[in-house]
């Protein structure tokens, strides 16, 4: 008895003196231990997701992978799971789990070491958010200090709920929301029990424990787990059986991209950066909703590859990527070899890479990269006449060993809209598109670029090329307002100008060099006269036609101060172009481009909605509501409101009357044609336009630089303007010309019903804006367009319809083919009538001629 007492003495004595410790211990760390309080308003470090304007996820940025879960989207079986291995008596205990840390000390007695610790869900919490993982005993006393403060100031499921969001998982994943994705491809919701037994044994380690890196390993883990669910009742033996020897089902996943826009989104991540900051914008788990429609950018992207790769095919098969090896002389590869050879070859969608396996008399077949073999006929071979320069290309082929030969590494591609596949090869030209709405300056598709992943530089927003004759509607709206008008008659003649200070003459020429005379001003822009620019140009003096410019949003770097500048020399990129294009789309106004619509925090609450000034007098949010949006970008981060406000208005540039008059203008490039006074048939340059079937509503030019370096077209409807570019990234490089291939013309002609002149492919001649770049905006607008019927255009106040001789541009009172109603602007139509004598017959001209009332057509 007396032993027993002494005994009971001494426990007393050390607990007291335990309890001393500890508390010491405590006020001594006390001061570095953090403040546990901002755990109540934690913000979980989550990416950027971006999306189309109808919800489409197109990226994510940021290093750490989250899915944020309220606990009432968590599995009650992922809750069991986690409880049962890592905190069987989470809902007993205070934050510290006496037993445990009891069983941690006496394993470090057994054995000597560190290994077993204890932890509780809230001590693990405690280190994941303050502490680091090192296993020191510092260390493990401010963890189960910070524990106890988190149990005082956070209740139970809040704790959970911030463990399951929170622990690392493996391959950057954080929180079970983010893990179910990154290695199963699915919802939480969705999950196996073994899957879900996999996921909660991944905390303990999880780059060595992940199903992925090391499946043996996560599969005798996932039993443990399955093991204490048994034991703590969540399981039956069942179930415990099926789940053990489940089969290793995890692969890496990445985010559930719907659709493939590269360029978009980056833009939408650079221009989050300069609002937010890099860290900010990766980690503050916005939701960015794009301007862009999901099928309006799939047009686009199908629209600038297809056209890429008709240019291309048309010019030429350049020959196989590598040639693996002969088949006379060397052993042929096993389908494993090829398999291996393909496997780290990128694929450039919708480009392929294959190996030549058989070859016929008129098709091959190949094996691709995914294992599979395709058979391609005559009709994806023989376009493929050898490419010999830019400008000149080889006999076309007669049986397929003409084009390839086994054991040939390849490209092939799978022909849009259709089950075939064809040999393919990657353009060597590049190209861009980009659409907005030209009344707010929304953009509606953006294309950078044959593949964003072959080559990040934007040509739409960063490639600044010469335009060519796309300046022209710009200084023919500057003649407008110098006294000019629709049937002024300028002199279409040569041009000599001797330069002194060189001592060579500048002899600007028309593409093609014919010369028609006096000519009216809308025919002239129609057919693209370049010496008819140069002579407004001089007419309307440089430096006032360079400052009127200067109001569409154009650089003065950007414009040269020569005469050059009326032939297209300006260096733009097309996203300039196309807002330019806007003002005479909207009726006068400067829009502003831009991208983003809306911006909303993780959980859907609106954090910023655009407002931008706008062409129209009201325009109302989707929601019914009307935002309005501060020029400060600080704004950005405040709550939208929905007030009963305006959009801005944006500002006027030129006049609604000028706008257009210039739009007529370019409608005669699309729809007018005629002859001319020694009887030549003649055409708008955008004659291929005309396949759209639309001729009230829309307008355009085309462009082409010196030697064909740069190709483009410009046009617009009332609701959507948009603008193509061609030409070679090395800017010294001209686009070339082709000889007919006789294949491909009636291949396109069969395939569509249309010459294939019409649509952009096997043509014969020399490479321009019309061949080269107006097929692709033809192919946008013809999907977009679908969204938006055909109206009638808005005819001003102020413009005036009077008929007039067609050959002099003066007031006629004949109503023959020889004459035509005219729009001006009141006050500068035509004084003075026609002489009988002047009169000249015009066959056949059809000039996008107004009606004399207000409808047209």
């Amino acid at each position: 008895m007396k032993y027993f007492k002494r005994v009971i003495s001494l426990a007393a004595i050390a607990m007291v003196m335990g309890l001393c410790s500890v508390a010491g211990l405590y006020f001594y760390i006390k001061p570095d231990l953090p403040s546990v309080s901002v755990l109540k308003d934690v913000r979980l470090q989550t990416p950027m997701k971006v999306f189309t304007q109808d919800g489409k996820l197109i990226s994510q940025f940021g290093v750490k992978r989250r899915i944020p879960l309220g606990l009432d989207d968590v599995p009650q079986t992922l809750i069991h799971a986690i409880l049962a291995t890592e905190d069987s008596r989470f809902f007993e205990h205070p934050g510290i789990d006496p037993i445990g840390i009891l069983r941690a000390a006496f394993n470090l007695v057994l054995t000597g070491e560190k290994g077993q610790g204890g932890s509780t869900l809230t001590m693990q919490l405690a280190r994941g958010f303050f502490l680091t993982r090192e296993k020191t005993f510092l260390r493990k006393f401010k963890e189960i200090f910070i524990a106890w403060h988190i149990e005082r100031v956070l209740t139970k499921e809040e704790i959970l709920a911030l463990y399951i969001n929170k622990v690392e998982l493996g391959h950057r994943s954080f929180g079970f929301g983010a893990a179910a994705q990154v290695y199963y491809g699915k919802d939480i919701k969705e999950l196996t029990l073994a899957q879900i037994a996999t996921l909660a044994g991944l905390p303990k380690a999880p780059s060595t424990m992940n199903p992925i890196s090391r499946p043996e390993r996560s599969l005798m883990r996932r039993k443990v787990v399955l093991s204490r669910m048994k034991t703590e009742g969540y399981i039956t033996d069942e179930q415990y059986m099926v789940a053990a020897n489940a089969a290793v089902t995890a692969e890496k996943h990445g985010a559930e991209i719907e659709l493939d826009a590269p360029y978009l989104a980056n833009v939408i991540y650079e221009e989050m950066i300069s609002l937010y900051g890099k860290e900010e914008a990766e980690t503050g788990g916005y939701n960015v909703y794009a301007t862009v429609p999901s099928h309006l950018q799939l047009a686009a992207r199908n629209a600038v590859v297809q056209n890429l790769h008709d240019y291309d095919e048309r010019h030429g098969y350049r020959g196989p990527v590598a040639t693996l090896w002969n088949q006379e002389e060397d052993v042929p590869w096993t389908e494993q070899d090829m398999l291996d050879y393909l496997s780290p070859v990128p694929s450039y969608k919708p480009l392929e890479p294959a190996i030549v396996t058989q070859v016929y008399e008129k098709a091959i077949t190949v094996l691709s990269k995914s294992g599979e073999y395709h058979y391609i006929d005559w009709d994806g071979l023989a376009w493929a006449r050898p490419f010999l320069s830019d400008t000149k290309q080889g006999p076309e082929p007669e049986v397929a060993a003409d084009v390839a030969k086994i054991g040939e590494h390849v490209w092939i591609r799978r022909m849009q809209d259709a089950d075939v596949w064809q040999l393919s090869q990657f353009p060597d030209a590049s190209g861009a598109l980009v659409a907005l709405d030209p009344n707010n300056g929304a953009v509606r598709a953006i294309v950078g670029g044959y593949s964003f992943y072959q080559s990040q530089f934007n040509r739409a927003t960063q490639a600044k090329r010469q335009v060519g004759s796309n300046i022209k509607p710009f200084l023919y709206s500057a003649a407008l307002e110098n006294g000019y008008t629709l049937s002024s008659i300028i002199n279409d003649a040569p041009i000599n100008q001797w330069d002194r200070g060189s001592g060579n003459a500048w002899r600007p020429k028309n593409s093609p060099a014919i010369y028609d005379g006096p000519i009216r001003m809308r025919i002239a822009l129609g057919k693209s006269k370049n010496v008819v620019s140069v002579r407004l140009l001089r007419a309307v003096g440089i430096d006032n036609v360079r400052q009127y410019m200067r109001q569409f949003g154009f650089d003065l770097s950007d414009l040269p101060r020569d005469e050059s500048l009326s032939l297209g020399t300006a260096s733009l990129a097309p996203i300039e172009v196309v807002t330019g294009f806007a003002t005479f789309a909207n009726g006068g106004y400067a829009v502003t481009p831009h991208f983003i619509e809306r911006i909303e925090g993780q959980f859907g609450e609106y954090v910023w909605q655009a407002s931008p000034p706008t062409a129209c007098p009201a325009c109302a949010l989707s929601d019914g509501s009307i935002a309005q949006v501060s020029p400060d970008t600080s704004m950005l981060k405040e709550s939208v409101q929905s007030a009963a406000q305006l959009p801005p208005q944006a500002q006027r540039i030129i006049s609604e009357q000028n706008a257009f008059l210039v739009a007529e203008m370019m409608r005669t490039a699309i729809t007018g044609s005629g002859s001319t006074r020694n009887k030549t048939y003649w055409r708008g340059t955008g004659w291929r336009a005309n396949t759209l079937l639309r001729r009230k509503d829309i307008a355009g030019k085309t462009g082409t630089t010196n030697d064909a370096k740069d190709t483009w077209f410009s046009g617009f409807s009332p609701k959507l303007v948009a603008t193509a570019w061609v030409g070679f990234d090395d800017m010294s490089r001209s686009l070339g010309r082709t000889s007919r291939n006789k294949y491909l013309f009636n291949q396109v002609r069969k395939q569509t019903g249309r010459s294939p002149n019409i649509i952009g492919n096997a043509m014969v001649g020399g490479e321009d804006g019309a061949r080269v770049a107006q097929p692709a905006w033809i192919r946008f607008m013809e999907k977009a367009l679908q969204d938006y019927p055909e109206v009638n255009k808005h005819i001003p106040e102020d413009i005036v319809t009077v008929r007039i001789d067609r050959t002099t541009g003066k007031l006629t009172d004949r109503v023959d083919h020889t004459s035509r109603f005219e729009y001006f602007m009141s006050g500068t139509e035509p004084q003075t009538y026609v002489d009988e004598r002047e009169i000249v017959d015009p066959v056949g001209d059809n000039e996008a001629e107004p009606a004399p009332t207000d409808e047209i057509f």
